[in-house]
């Protein structure tokens, strides 16, 4: 989920425009069609130092904080470079040109060729590393990408297109490989990108992701997260409350895989909140809660504060007049789940350093809480669990429907991978068919290559019906 300003009057040229940008990409692409994989290795890393290096990444950090008002300089600084370092190990080496694969044993033959222009729609919690990661997974395929960024990012995103244009001319690659739809940022822009490229990866806010679905270009648009985090009995209590209190509060919860909720056995409920007011939690009593969730959501469910997002948690206490001169040194709040679903909106995606905890008997709550929770908000997305026993993780993995399981780690950190896990590095992250999403991986460079497949004739002998057919037909027919 993503932050969206009101945008501009529809733009009765916005077709041409686009059209015009399509066109600029195609011919870039022609540039590069015989690029060898040294030389597109060459552009990814082109691309990712472009942003990577300390001076820019500084310097578009505090640019997005001032534009867009949401999350932490420092944090923005970091998850650029993080983010940056993790997208360059998973491609640089990789074969996105040419043969991909050979099967001798089947006699096939995968070669990878790209997708077309392909058109991002980014949002303004990550205004900066979301286009750095997708550019340089592009390119990775030989593609060209449009840009196009939510009106609270677009002159951050309009420097990242600049300092790519200059990393690309330093190799020779036309920098048409990398484009922004024109300021300023409006829908009818964005629709019509969405309506022109080859294919369409959508981040932000769920009216984009739901027209991005719509439109009928081919896409990999992501759901809403809002992250449970499942503790159990055996689970080191002062470590689960490091974790939480570094996945909530990283750039002011602007991730879509920060912690919304957990779902804490009654065993060690009292101590994890113990721990997690030592970690610098202010537990909320009832009419605080309450204070809270009509600040942020003044009209119910749907009408999230967007003045209120990715703020530190001084400014949410002053806000929500929080008397407690406590409340107001606090670096996130807890409260306590009351219900879950539209009459509670604590309960959904909050991005906002507020954790909503639930007291559950046992693991089997627990996976019924999140369970719940996940149906409200965030389907198919990700749950986290803080355990010592591997039974507890595969009960989880078969019994709640995401698409990633993350395992006594940082939520916010591990869920769009990181060194300390196999998953791809991103910043979206598909929900599978839960989410209504058609794809259930993290978004990498391999979702923008396509392969043709040659298919040589086997000596093989056909398939008899008695051999494939036998077990039924002597037990069933």
């Amino acid at each position: 989920m993503g932050v969206e300003a009101q945008s501009s009057p529809a733009d009765a040229d916005a077709s041409d425009i686009v059209a015009d940008l399509v066109a600029r990409g195609r011919d870039a692409m022609s540039e590069i069609s015989d690029y060898s994989q040294e030389e597109v290795d060459e552009l990814v890393q082109a691309v990712g130092w472009a942003v990577y290096e300390e001076d820019r990444a500084v310097h578009l950090s505090e640019i997005a904080v001032e534009e867009s008002d949401l999350g932490k300089v420092e944090d923005k600084i970091q998850k650029k470079r993080r983010k940056i370092l993790g997208v360059l190990h998973d491609t640089l080496g990789e074969q996105s040109v040419g043969v991909i694969d050979v099967d001798e044993e089947r006699g096939l033959v995968d070669i990878a060729k790209p997708v077309g222009v392909v058109g991002a729609v980014v949002p303004s919690t990550h205004p900066g590393t979301t286009p750095t990661a997708l550019a340089m997974m592009a390119l990775k395929g030989r593609n060209a990408i449009i840009l196009s960024p939510s009106p609270r990012g677009e002159e951050v995103c309009e420097l990242v297109v600049e300092y790519i244009h200059n990393e690309l001319e330093k190799v020779g690659a036309p920098k048409d490989l990398v484009q922004m739809v024109p300021r300023p940022a409006s829908k009818s822009k964005a629709y019509e990108l969405m309506e022109q490229v080859d294919l369409l990866q959508v981040t932000g806010s769920s009216a984009n992701v739901e027209q991005g679905q719509k439109c009928g270009t081919p896409n990999y648009c992501v759901g809403e997260g809002n992250a449970v985090a499942l503790v159990d009995d055996t689970a080191d209590i002062e470590t689960v409350a490091e974790r939480i209190h570094k996945s909530k509060t990283v750039d002011h919860a602007t991730s879509c895989s920060a912690d919304n909720n957990a779902a804490i056995v009654e065993e060690v409920y009292d101590d994890l909140i113990e721990a997690l007011q030592d970690e610098g939690g202010y537990l909320c009593n009832e009419t605080e809660r309450q204070k809270i969730r009509d600040t942020l959501f003044p009209e119910g469910h749907g009408s999230l504060d967007t003045d209120l997002v990715a703020k530190p948690a001084e400014v949410l206490a002053e806000a929500a007049d929080l008397e407690n001169e406590a409340a107001h040194e606090a670096n996130f709040f807890i409260t306590e789940g009351t219900g879950i679903g539209p009459e509670y909106p604590l309960s959904g995606e909050k991005l906002a350093v507020v954790l909503n905890v639930f007291e559950v008997a046992d693991i089997d709550e627990a996976i019924e809480v999140t369970n719940d929770v996940l149906a409200f908000e965030g389907a198919g997305h990700s749950c986290g669990i803080h355990t010592e026993d591997d039974d507890v993780v595969r009960k989880v993995g078969n019994e709640v429907d995401v698409a990633r399981v993350i395992v006594n780690q940082p939520h916010a950190f591990a869920n769009g991978g990181w060194y300390k896990n196999g998953l791809p590095n991103t910043l979206s992250e598909g929900g599978g068919t839960w989410a209504g999403n058609q794809f259930d991986w993290n978004v990498n460079y391999e979702h923008f290559i396509q392969t043709t497949t040659i298919a040589r004739p086997l000596d093989g002998a056909e398939p008899y019906s008695e051999e494939l057919f036998g077990s039924y037909v002597e037990e069933h027919v």
